[in-house]
């Protein structure tokens, strides 16, 4: 059997992702990553291309550490500004049919439950090729942004992680019996049961009850 190789792109909701300042060559069109009609370009010529991916990167803070300040990352354009990325995808898979997107998102600032219904809406949306890289975040300016006077020390945040994940994925994997969405007209029944009962998810940091999001197509993203 013949070895294959994948393809996979590597961007940023941003004007300078992995080369600042390439935004001034007179051919880049970073500059306009705000424009929807760019991302659905890229991910017309990355389906045309044969690609299996596109892989979108994200930070919640600016590169302050040159000099004690952001300065430098904001005058240089460095991964900043910088826009969420989970809108962006949506739309790019509804311009191709086999593309996959992957989702960078921190875990370290939100409570999984909202965050597990975005995903399997997202899942939802692009039929199955939506992924989730899974970070905890590393800058300082991020964690203060989100109310914390500073970032939690390495091993803990892991263990917090470890901890979002099991919740996510009971989320997605619990909350709904299989065949359950009935769409039974006659007797006027959508949905069979759900498993309310069964699912009372109770931890070190975490409380949640049922994913109100019936299971995408991969269930785990």
């Amino acid at each position: 059997m013949s070895r294959q190789i994948r393809l996979n792109a590597f961007d940023m909701n941003c004007v300078g992702h992995q080369s600042p300042g390439l935004w001034a060559h007179p051919r880049d069109r970073s500059w306009q990553y705000k424009d929807l009609e760019y991302w659905t370009d890229l991910a017309k010529i990355l389906e045309r291309g044969k690609f299996d991916g596109l892989f979108i990167a994200d930070v919640l803070g600016i590169y302050d550490v040159y000099r004690g300040n952001g300065e430098a990352a904001i005058r240089q354009a460095t991964q900043v500004p910088v826009n969420d990325p989970l809108q962006l995808i949506p739309p790019m898979a509804l311009v191709t049919e086999h593309l996959g997107f992957g989702l960078t998102a921190s875990l370290s600032f939100e409570h999984p439950y909202p965050f597990a219904r975005r995903l399997s809406t997202l899942d939802h949306l692009t039929k199955g090729r939506a992924g989730w890289n899974i970070v905890t975040s590393y800058l300082e300016s991020g964690a203060k942004n989100l109310g914390q006077k500073t970032l939690t020390e390495h091993d803990a945040r892991y263990d917090y992680a470890e901890e979002y994940l099991e919740v996510c994925y009971k989320l997605w994997e619990g909350s709904w019996e299989d065949g359950a969405i009935l769409r039974d007209r006659e007797r006027r029944v959508f949905v069979a049961t759900c498993n309310r009962n069964g699912l009372d998810l109770q931890s070190s940091h975490f409380s949640t009850g049922i994913n109100c999001v019936y299971p995408s197509q991969q269930t785990e993203i």
